[in-house]
């Protein structure tokens, strides 16, 4: 995995991580998460309509929201600002999902978004390994 690392960071950001807007900082986090449980799947089933239904049960908000209730109690205090920026950020809730569950969600993808593009990877790898895949 180590030779992918390099390839994801070529790109040189214009501001730092914790200045960009939550919903960018979420914008980023979504694909990360999402290529995350991809990588994770793949080889599981070669059936692609499985690999699908199986990502999406990760990356949907319910299922956001409930990874982010077991890491609550492992983040720190900086963590917990840039969920609570992400929780926060006005946004179109979509009307399949509850305000509050959307909400818990944005500042799941956020708190990605905000590691990845500050190149704490190896705490979001941390993170990402306390989901059961």
């Amino acid at each position: 995995m180590d030779e992918y690392k390099d390839l994801f960071f070529e790109t040189e950001l214009e501001q730092e991580p914790h200045l960009l807007p939550p919903l960018v900082l979420a914008y980023v986090g979504d694909a990360v998460f999402e290529l995350y449980i991809r990588l994770k799947l793949v080889g599981k089933t070669s059936k692609m309509q499985e690999l699908h239904q199986q990502a999406v049960s990760y990356v949907k908000a319910e299922a956001q929201s409930d990874i982010l209730s077991q890491w609550e109690e492992v983040l720190t205090e900086d963590e917990q600002s840039i969920l609570r920026r992400g929780r926060n950020a006005k946004g179109n809730v979509p009307r399949n999902t509850e305000v509050i569950t959307y909400r818990r969600s944005t500042g799941f993808e956020t708190l990605i978004g905000y590691l990845y593009l500050a190149r704490k990877t190896d705490r979001l790898q941390e993170l990402l390994s306390m989901i059961s895949i």
